[in-house]
């Protein structure tokens, strides 16, 4: 499966996923193109041997650029946090990916893989949620609400409509209003779409979520919602890319949805705990009750929005999500459909991505 040569054209291909996606694909003999800004360190790409397409996300003609004779075109980038106004993510997450649909749509590629999140599901907890269950339409924050647009619109370019979640059909207006500035006609939209949803990712050259944790736990900051036993939804960043060619390779992928984890269940408290012991310091203790932190979350939330804060406040409701609620996912259907098994444990993961930073601080 491995053999046959594509040109694989990457978004986000200085993020964290995006270079293991160029990493994995050098290594299986693959001619990888980039998007890169102007203004973006290149020299681990080089040393890659990637081609580089200069310009951003919302570049039209660099995006033509990009697909232009490409195979494949695997979408990574994305604007990510828990906190910011919905329209600046709209504008990189849905309007952007919307020209990127465009321009692959005309180039007639052979696949397209997006990269979503396993946060579109509703902010409660989940024992074993499978992809049958529509993304939210009411999301936590501006973050998961346009990965949720963004999931549906690129469903649509398989040019049959508007998809569909356990029969139902979520109705996203802004999605619609995207569609009707595509340069696509409706009836010409025949994308080849796979879309895989990662949980909370982490490995090697993760410069944003793993360094600010090890900093919280160096200076003692770091509080469990509750107990510290409901489930995270984590993922190696290498498992997640290995899921990621499955969905590029495999027929059955296309028009599928598939969530993605390390496959067993981690509890918060194992997670943090084994972040601290690898990064030689103490595991935290400390607990704030779930109904306070719940509360406190609304309110510092609240209190935030009114002041037009820029930063997040201590305790948001995307941090209770992650910390707070049972996020435990199936990955039934990866593994029946795309054969998926992760080819790393998260002990593996963390040993390797601990290291990574830990080596930098």
């Amino acid at each position: 499966m491995h053999n046959s040569h594509k040109t694989i054209f990457i978004t986000g291909a200085t993020g964290l996923v995006g270079s293991h996606v160029v990493e994995e694909a050098r290594a299986r003999g693959h001619s990888v193109r980039a998007l890169v800004r102007k203004t973006s360190d290149t020299s681990w790409l080089d040393r890659q041997g990637v081609e580089k397409v200069i310009g951003d996300l919302e570049d039209e003609v660099a995006l033509q650029k990009g697909c232009r004779g490409a195979d494949w075109v695997i979408g990574c980038a994305a604007m990510v946090g828990d906190w910011g106004r919905l329209d600046d993510f709209r504008r990189l997450n849905v309007d952007a990916l919307r020209l990127l649909l465009d321009a692959a749509a005309e180039a007639k590629v052979e696949r397209f893989v997006h990269v979503s999140s396993l946060g579109v599901y509703e902010g409660r907890d989940h024992h074993g949620t499978d992809e049958s269950t529509p993304p939210a339409l009411n999301s936590l924050d501006a973050y998961t609400r346009s990965k949720a647009e963004a999931e549906v619109m690129a469903l649509t370019y398989l040019g049959k409509g508007a998809p569909t979640y356990g029969g139902v059909r979520p109705d996203f207006p802004y999605v619609n209003d995207q569609l009707a500035r595509s340069r696509i006609a409706a009836d010409a939209r025949h994308l080849p779409v796979s879309i895989v949803r990662p949980g909370f990712i982490y490995g090697e050259r993760d410069r944003t979520v793993l360094p600010k944790l090890i900093d919280v736990l160096r200076r003692g900051r770091f509080f469990y919602f509750g107990s510290g036993e409901q489930a995270l939804n984590c993922i190696y960043v290498k498992n997640l890319v290995h899921g990621i060619f499955l969905a590029a390779e495999k027929p059955e992928a296309i028009g599928e949805v598939f969530n993605l984890t390390d496959g067993a269940r981690v509890s918060k408290r194992a997670f943090v705990g084994g972040v601290a012991r690898r990064a030689g310091l103490s595991e935290p203790t400390r607990k704030l009750p779930l109904g306070l932190a719940r509360t406190l979350a609304n309110i510092f939330q609240a209190g935030a929005k009114l002041r037009g804060a820029k930063r997040p406040p201590l305790i948001n409701k995307a941090r209770f999500k992650f910390l707070g609620l049972d996020l435990d996912y199936s990955i039934a259907k990866a593994r029946k459909v795309l054969g998926y098994e992760p080819p790393f444990t998260t002990e593996q993961g963390l040993d390797a991505a601990v290291a990574d930073v830990a080596g930098k601080v």
